[in-house]
């Protein structure tokens, strides 16, 4: 038999329907590869196998039977940051030492209501703040690619490097992911998988924990579009617990992957030519618009001219938001506690004791752009910046443009512990640096593996796309792929 960890959501899917395996072969396969290979990449901090066993038995009967839904007995990983009943929900931080949430996300609750089995919660930078996995109170996640010839370390990126890296590594059909400022998208880029950032408001933020609200979208990683597409039909949908969850119907996201993109305006967004980027991720663009335009799109250059404000108007919203956020973790009602001589003490013992040095650094951002000195110098202009990077896309989308074609990341994956990202932390936030407009302003964006780099590492390209057109994307996104057509499958070492 095919080694069935290796088969796409879609043919897994297919191959449940058939009857040519079952899912507790399938659930079985996953578990034996994480049993195996999780030593080594991290990528899982906690393992649920007996309720997935459980899930495979009970999806294997409806299958059976004739009944079952889309995503009947496919095997997934989720991410650390959605509530799951029962099970280990921790953020990746000390702070939440042995919290199992009473209650379900909204999210995963739709991914079990459709069939799904649940492998386990994955890695991530802890709270979600992070570009490169460093920051989990679990340790590091391992990029399952290397360079050529070479054994180094790599990042998998941030915050989604567990979902990224079980995902390009096969231990798991797919996964859940979070996108604040690119951490859906740039881990994909990083691991040669696809990763969707729908337009906020999609996918419900209820069950979630807050990193910044205003921006947080749920969103799949997975190993091609369509699988991609897949997920996210089943992760989308209106939910009355979530104010931000805007009451649309949720299209079959898979049924545009193959609709093409002739007659579609691609907008080249002239800001996104940073100084100093790699010629290899110039030349990658330019063979992304070929592709495109011998498809039938038409390419139009395009101005977002607020684009060079976005980097540090999204460092001041997002801490902003993220001290709000994290002030309700002070060791009273649940996670870790440190014992004070009274109630301020306890407060902070516990806080300097479970947060993190990145995330602290990000709180007191935010605490002193929030402080009665600062919040007009700072925050208040922070989010009239935003008003404007977000009036940039609309003047360009009412103008004709369908999507924009972006690079994914400014360089392939680097080195665990590289030394000028660990002692300059400016340097780690410019990864997000062709990913945080689409944040600030609300939009759907894809990252897709489109070539690989001098070393042999994945590289992925970006599409931008309408507010809740992420079909269009979808579609734009297979021709990438399509014309591409590379294996993005790291050489097994674990």
């Amino acid at each position: 038999m095919t080694d069935l960890t290796r088969l796409t959501l879609a043919a897994a899917r297919a191959g449940l329907k058939a009857r040519e395996f079952t899912s507790s072969e399938l659930t079985g396969a996953y578990l034996s590869a994480i049993e195996g290979g999780n030593a080594k990449l991290n990528a899982y901090v906690a393992v649920t196998a007996e309720q997935a066993s459980a899930q495979a038995k009970a999806s294997d009967a409806k299958l059976a039977a004739g009944q079952g839904g889309p995503l009947e007995g496919i095997p997934l990983g989720i991410k650390d940051l959605f509530a799951t009943k029962g099970v280990h929900t921790q953020a990746a931080s000390h702070i939440l030492d042995s919290f199992k949430p009473e209650y379900e996300s909204s999210v995963t609750s739709n991914l079990w209501r459709d069939g799904a089995v649940m492998l386990g919660k994955l890695n991530m930078d802890e709270f979600a703040m992070g570009s490169s996995n460093e920051t989990s109170y679990y340790g590091p996640v391992i990029n399952p690619w290397r360079a050529n010839n070479s054994n180094a370390q790599l990042v998998p990126g941030g915050s989604s490097g567990g979902s990224a890296a079980a995902v390009s590594s096969w231990l798991c059909a797919a996964a859940t992911a979070t996108d604040t400022g690119g951490s859906i998208r740039q881990p994909a880029a990083l691991t040669g998988t696809v990763g969707i950032k729908p337009t906020y408001g999609r996918c419900s933020r209820w069950g979630v924990v807050a990193f910044a609200s205003s921006l947080d979208q749920a969103g799949p990683i997975a190993r091609t579009v369509e699988d991609a597409a897949i997920m996210m039909t089943s992760m989308s949908g209106f939910d009355p617990k979530d104010s931000t969850s805007v009451d649309l119907a949720v299209p079959d996201f898979a049924a545009a992957v193959e609709r093409g993109v002739k007659g579609l305006v691609i907008g080249i967004p002239r800001e996104y030519r940073m100084d100093g980027m790699p010629a290899e991720i110039e030349a990658l663009w330019q063979q992304g618009i070929a592709w495109l335009k011998a498809e039938g799109a038409t390419v139009r250059d395009i101005s977002l001219p607020h684009t060079k404000y976005a980097l540090p108007a999204y460092y001041i919203v997002a801490p902003a938001e993220a001290s709000s956020n994290l002030a309700r973790y002070d060791g009273v009602k649940y996670g870790l506690r440190d014992t004070g001589k009274d109630i301020t003490d306890l407060y902070e013992l516990t806080r300097a004791d479970g947060f993190g040095r990145e995330v602290k650094r990000r709180i007191m951002i935010g605490t002193y752009v929030l402080s009665a000195g600062y919040y007009d110098a700072y925050y208040v202009q922070a989010q009239k910046v935003r008003t404007l990077i977000k009036r940039d896309f609309e003047i360009v989308f009412n103008d004709g443009v369908d999507a924009i074609l972006t690079p994914a990341t400014p360089s392939a994956a680097f080195g665990i512990g590289d030394e000028d990202m660990k002692a300059d932390p400016v340097k780690m936030y410019l990864n997000d640096v062709f990913t945080v407009t689409v944040n600030m302003a609300g939009l759907p964006g894809i990252a897709v593996p489109a070539g690989k780099d001098g070393a042999g590492l994945p590289l992925g390209l970006q599409l931008i796309g309408k507010p809740f057109d992420e079909e269009t994307l979808f579609a734009a996104g297979r021709v990438i792929e399509r014309s591409a057509g590379i294996d993005f499958s790291p050489d097994k070492w674990w």
